[in-house]
């Protein structure tokens, strides 16, 4: 009998050890993985540079807390400044910690500008996490259910739509920010457009908002570049980090530039395991690795290997919706509920996740290299045709 918690639906396996892109079971049994711990192994499993600094650090110093100085985390501070464009940076454990930093800092924000009750505009199927503040963000109401009350102060308005945001701000006063996702991760790989991430930018500084950008799951150079609101060429004023950014250690990120960088005080906000010297070593030898390995020309490049061939194969074909992704970030969404092509993958020795029920999702390391794609895509093609070939759509169902 198991003493974990019954909060997940675990998948019948569990790894002994891995090696770039590959994982063994206990029993020896390979499997290719393109979902990175879910966006997290940016480095893949035993990267040498990054065991070398962890191996490291730990015998030097792993946690002083936040009441000292901490050089590595300061480094760090200064990478990430760099990259970006920020000016500062926050570090906290995770990306729903990340998120809240930021819902903090924009009420904080609002109250400074005399705003009573200041209000976040928050989209149609994001996901920004599962603390009570961050799951009233989410757009999902599947994940919201049975924890109302939700905490209030979030505009929904549809993903991609910026006329619904203008309307917003033509006729409510207390909003103060926006939060989005640049490509919606849990939401289904549905991907910014360019002219939406420019055009919240123009309307944020015209009504002295706050543009704040989850990065959670699309930062640290999976989109082809270091962050996804880089491709639009824009700079927002507070980003969310986590996942990838430590390679595998909990760590999450809020960087603010300009005005926001200056809304927190001693006092007003604090994490005790947050960048901690262990995590921020970690995170500085995952950020090497992607410059000195050319680890974002590589996403673009194998990510349009494998959106290539996934379209080639099964854009066409009946019950496949939709192809869509950006950098090694993709989705295939199908015209009916698959998940059961989780075990289907695991069975040939391939992990893949699916998202909303119907969304395929790819998110192997940054490491993957050409052979390895296209091996992806020989285990994975011919399940999907099987699976539509034997599984009625939603529509017949309905019928």
């Amino acid at each position: 009998m198991s003493h974990l918690m019954n909060t997940y639906n675990r998948i019948p396996v569990s790894f002994a050890r891995g090696e770039g892109v590959w994982l063994w079971d206990e029993s020896g049994k390979r499997y290719l993985d393109a979902l990175a711990g879910i966006a997290v192994n940016t480095l893949g499993h035993g990267h040498s540079g990054l065991v070398r600094a962890i191996t490291e650090q730990s015998r030097r110093l792993i946690h002083t807390s936040n009441l000292y100085r901490i050089a590595e985390q300061e480094r760090l501070a200064e990478k990430l400044a760099d990259i970006s464009g920020m000016d500062s940076a926050f570090f906290c454990n995770s990306g729903c910690e990340a998120n809240e930093a930021a819902i903090k800092l924009a009420r904080l924000y609002g109250h400074g500008k005399g705003v009573d009750n200041p209000a976040i505009v928050v989209m149609d199927r994001a996901f920004h996490g599962r603390t009570l503040a961050t799951l009233s963000a989410t757009g999902n109401r599947k994940v919201q259910a049975g924890f109302e009350p939700l905490v209030t102060g979030f505009v929904r308005v549809p993903f991609n739509d910026i006329e619904s945001v203008r309307q917003v701000a033509a006729r409510d006063r207390s909003v103060v920010a926006v939060l989005v996702e640049p490509i919606q991760g849990e939401g289904g790989i549905n991907v910014s457009e360019m002219e939406y991430l420019r055009g919240l930018r123009e309307i944020c500084d015209r009504n002295g908002w706050f543009l704040m950008l989850d990065e959670v799951q699309c930062g640290i150079g999976r989109t082809g570049k270091w962050f996804g609101y880089q491709q639009a060429g824009i700079r927002p004023d507070v980003v969310l980090l986590a996942k990838g950014l430590a390679s595998g250690l909990p760590i999450g990120a809020c960087l603010a530039s300009g005005p926001a960088a200056k809304v927190f005080q001693p006092g007003t906000h604090g994490s005790t395991f947050g960048g901690n010297p262990l995590v921020c070593a970690a995170a500085l030898a995952t950020l090497a690795a992607i410059e000195e390995d050319g680890l974002m020309k590589n996403a673009e490049r194998i990510g349009g290997i494998l959106l290539a061939g996934l379209r080639e194969a099964l854009g066409s074909s009946p019950g496949v919706a939709q192809v869509r992704g950006q950098g090694l970030m993709i989705g295939v969404e199908l015209d009916r509920p698959c998940g059961e092509l989780v075990n289907r993958a695991l069975a040939e020795g391939l992990l893949i996740n699916v998202t909303m029920d119907k969304v395929i999702r790819l998110l192997p390391p940054l490491v993957i290299n050409e052979a390895e794609a296209r091996q992806v895509l020989a285990i994975l093609v011919p399940l999907v045709r099987a699976f539509l070939a034997q599984a009625p759509s939603s529509a017949a169902v309905r019928a």
